[in-house]
């Protein structure tokens, strides 16, 4: 291990130029520098200081090992003020699980009456529904948004309320939400390719009662578990997709996207679910509070 008061005397020595004005910076004596310098060297394996006139400069070797001494004692310096700053600043943890089958756009909606909270640190979980709740009941999250309330089940004592239930509209890049006006919507969504989320999601299994409904069957060229990641395909050509309308103004992130059609026949719900004992954290009772009325 790098002895780190030996490199600091040969730093000193190295800025005063000498063993003389080192010592006299340091309070300490010659002779105390100079050993814990060799010391220094016979760690290193190399002569790191050479005579130059009354004084003494750096090898090669010394030069190198100066300019990370130089690098390593500068971060020292402002340790002190980065440990205040950071004792003075107050941590706020928010743990959120996102079941796999909800909108991640309208999940961020949701979460931003409270992304401006000083100190904040949010850990976003994305799972499966079933684990979620279990983490969710072991005090390992704060809240859980997904598509379904928590099933009833004593043992694992937590609290659920719908927060928001958003109409549905359909989103494409520009040259297939053109084409798609050519037919009445959502008569069009047979003739334009459609991105869908997975049959895991709850918002798949409206969809498809509506297709049928409406004796439709759209032209589903991609099914994708992230809705995050379908607007993405969706931006980049691949086709139309559905959006919750609470997360439709993220949607204005990923540009050349238009508005197809407005579906108000179609709504996506979204669950807080919380634990009992956890259900007071401040920032879980911002979120409930700022919700849209479900």
């Amino acid at each position: 291990m790098l002895n780190y008061r030996h490199l600091y005397y040969f730093w000193t020595v190295g800025k005063a130029g000498g063993f003389a004005r080192a010592a006299e910076r340091l309070g300490v004596a010659i002779q105390t520098i100079s050993a814990q310098v060799r010391e220094l060297e016979r760690d290193l394996g190399h002569q790191l200081l050479k005579p130059v006139g009354r004084g003494v400069g750096l090898t090669e070797a010394g030069e190198a090992a100066f300019a990370k001494a130089e690098e390593i004692f500068q971060i020292g310096q402002g340790l002190p003020q980065a440990v205040a700053s950071a004792a003075r600043q107050r941590v706020v943890g928010l743990r959120v699980g996102l079941s796999d089958g909800i909108s991640k756009l309208a999940a961020h909606a949701l979460l931003g009456p409270v992304l401006g909270t000083p100190g904040l640190h949010l850990v976003c979980h994305e799972g499966e529904f079933a684990p979620l709740l279990g983490e969710l009941a072991l005090h390992q999250l704060d809240l859980v948004l997904a598509g379904a309330g928590a099933p009833p089940n004593p043992n694992l004592r937590l609290v659920s309320d719908r927060l928001v239930s958003s109409p549905v509209d359909w989103y494409g890049p520009a040259q297939w939400v053109d084409a798609a006006r050519q037919a009445a919507f959502p008569a069009c969504l047979a003739e334009v390719p459609v991105l869908l989320p997975t049959g895991h999601s709850v918002l798949r299994s409206t969809l498809d009662r509506w297709f049928q409904d409406l004796d439709l069957r759209p032209h589903v060229v991609g099914e994708f578990e992230d809705s995050a990641l379908l607007s993405v395909f969706a931006a980049r050509g691949l086709g139309v997709f559905p959006v919750s309308r609470l997360g439709a103004d993220d949607v204005g992130l990923l540009k050349g996207l238009s508005l197809l059609g407005r579906c108000e026949a179609v709504r996506e719900d979204i669950h807080a679910i919380r634990n009992r004992h956890g259900q007071h954290h401040p920032l879980v009772q911002q979120i409930l509070a700022s919700a849209p009325a479900a």
